[in-house]
């Protein structure tokens, strides 16, 4: 089990993963289609994606999180 006091960099680091594997794959899909060598195309469009959108999780989502709780109401 990973401590608790990384969680956040745990947080950041699936996020990030998750979404870029997605978006990756799409944009890839939609500016090549299926070829030969799609899944090189994508990789390598994944791990340039990925070593920007992690560090952005990281800067972002502390930034996002002071947004959301000022327009959302307490209960």
């Amino acid at each position: 089990m990973i401590p608790k006091k990384y969680e956040f960099i745990t947080f950041a680091f699936f996020m990030s993963l998750f979404m870029t594997i997605l978006m990756s794959f799409v944009i890839t899909f939609i500016n090549v289609g299926f070829s030969e060598m799609f899944f090189a195309q994508w990789f390598g469009a994944f791990w340039r994606a990925y070593v920007i959108a992690f560090p952005a999780v990281l800067t972002v989502v502390p930034i996002v999180r002071k947004i959301v709780k000022r327009l959302v109401a307490e209960s």
